[in-house]
C-alpha cells in the first residue's frame, strides 16, 4: 500500500493537477475543522472538495470515447506475379583452402 499510494498520487497531480489541488484543499480544511471543531472551515473543505469531485465525474461523462481504427503495417510489399527479389541459389564449389 505504501508504493501504491504516492504513484497513485503522482499520476492524479500529472493528469489534472488544478482539481486535484482543490480536493487536496478541501480534505485538508475538512480534517482541520474536524479536529479543531471549527464547524465552518470543515463544511466549507467538504463543500470544496465534494464540488471539484463532481466537477470531475462531470468532465469523465463528458468525454467521449475516440474509436481508434487499429494501424496495420506493411513490412514487405503485396504478393504480385514477378517476385520483388532475386531467388538465391547456392553454389556447389568447395571453398578455398
Amino acid at each position: 500500500m505504501n508504493a501504491v499510494l504516492p504513484r497513485f498520487l503522482k499520476s492524479a497531480y500529472r493528469k489534472e493537477p488544478v482539481i486535484s489541488a482543490l480536493i487536496t484543499i478541501g480534505i485538508v480544511d475538512a480534517l482541520i475543522g474536524g479536529l479543531d471543531d471549527s464547524w465552518s472551515l470543515l463544511v466549507f473543505g467538504l463543500g470544496t472538495a465534494g464540488i471539484t469531485l463532481a466537477f470531475k465525474l462531470w468532465r469523465i461523462q463528458q468525454r467521449r470515447p475516440i474509436i481508434e481504427e487499429p494501424v496495420v503495417q506493411h513490412y514487405l510489399p503485396p504478393r504480385s506475379s514477378s517476385p520483388a527479389l532475386p531467388m538465391l541459389s547456392v553454389s556447389k564449389k568447395k571453398p578455398p583452402k
